[in-house]
């Protein structure tokens, strides 16, 4: 059994459904429930294969630890916060990921640590809430909430990435019978669409990425990259359809994770529809961050300059995140390359200045921008190296 990829999955979720939808429509709270039945089925998906589910045990123990011990030293330093202390904790949070990633290019002589299916996900939570209690903006973790926000299963594997505070506010929720109605409505349309896209449109465009494989020619590679690409909107967005639809009906309104991607006019534009819940991540994470600390520091000649070096720096982060092959890690870099062509483009040229709300330079930026997406989509499948 797999999450949204079998079908013991999708009737095991429909009989959890059920008492989600009585408590939904009495007006109750459903956070105890959806926490209780994101353990019944975590567990039940990764019970064949134990070691992984044990890596997830350990990984929840010690994440909950740390989350709980820097609260507490973080509250009482008051206003006299340690960078040093924070940046530790940050550390210690995100390397199991470290460990894992390491793990997963180390050949022969592979560790095998913390490498449970879901990973990635989870550190981006339990990053988020160390972030945000340095910033003072989280001043409570209830073990409850944390469970309920680290474990809902229909976000576990693949997203999309939540916010805690969002998410906690949600889960306290008690909706109106016409409230969760609605809800109830919305979730079970996006399961349907996330089913069109996952199992019969991404099927289809698959072939394609079959027929094209072991590309020789530039037409047949091009061939293969429209269809990778194509086919990894159609499968991820239509996971990320199905994971919001479920966690409707659990009560807790996931934000969306793709924006119509392939009509963007300009490589910012591919970010903010593309897998928004990690890009929106990043940008606000790494790559403000990494300017609040440049300006203030003076560490570049200009913000432009500043900016550029952020995007690049951004996208390389992104890029390892997925994996320390070489594919991904090009992948970060082309794509950090190009936001920070964009934004020196885009501040530098008084051409774009002219034209860019004429409709035939949006068609050309259109044009050029699918094509320069659907390169990234070639290098990071690695049919290129």
């Amino acid at each position: 059994m797999s999450f949204f990829g079998s079908i013991q999955f999708f009737l095991l979720m429909i009989l959890l459904f059920i008492p989600a939808a009585v408590l939904g429509l009495r007006g109750k709270s459903l956070r105890g429930y959806r926490t209780a039945a994101s353990v019944l089925m975590i567990g039940l998906v990764m019970w064949p294969n134990k070691e992984q589910l044990l890596f997830l045990i350990a990984f929840y123990v010690l994440e909950f630890v740390l989350v709980k011990a820097y609260l507490k030293l973080r509250l009482a330093q008051g206003d006299n916060r340690s960078a040093a202390v924070y940046r530790i904790f940050l550390f210690l949070s995100i390397l199991p990921l470290i460990l894992c990633k390491i793990s997963e290019v180390s050949g022969e002589f592979s560790l095998g640590l913390f490498q449970f299916l879901g990973i990635s996900y989870l550190t981006f939570r339990v990053a988020q809430m160390i972030i945000e209690i340095y910033d003072g903006i989280i001043k409570e973790v209830r073990w409850l909430d944390f469970t309920d926000f680290l474990l809902l299963f229909t976000t576990f594997s693949s997203g999309p990435i939540d916010r805690s505070r969002r998410y906690i506010k949600d889960g306290e929720a008690h909706y109106t019978r016409e409230q969760y109605l609605d809800l109830l409505g919305d979730g079970l349309l996006k399961i349907l669409i996330g089913v069109i896209y996952k199992f019969i449109l991404a099927t289809l465009v698959h072939k394609g990425v079959v027929f094209f494989q072991d590309p020789q020619s530039f037409l047949e590679y091009a061939g293969y990259s429209y269809c990778y690409g194509i086919y990894m909107f159609f499968d991820f967005a239509g996971y990320s359809a199905m994971a919001i639809g479920a966690s409707y009906i659990l009560g807790i309104k996931v934000p969306e994770n793709f924006n119509k991607p392939f009509i963007s006019i300009d490589m910012k534009d591919f970010w903010n529809r593309w897998h928004m819940t990690l890009s929106f991540w990043f940008r606000d994470f790494i790559f403000s961050r990494f300017m609040m600390l440049a300006i203030k520091g003076k560490w570049f000649a200009s913000r432009l300059t500043g900016a550029s070096v952020g995007f690049i720096i951004n996208m390389f982060v992104m890029g390892a995140w997925h994996g320390l092959a070489i594919n991904y890690i090009l992948y970060g870099l082309y794509h950090g390359v190009l936001l920070a062509l964009t934004e020196i483009y885009q501040k530098k040229s008084g051409f774009y200045k002219k034209n860019k709300k004429k409709t035939w330079y949006k068609t050309v930026s259109w044009f050029i921008t699918l094509n320069m997406v659907m390169f990234g989509f070639l290098l990071f499948s690695g049919e290129l190296i």
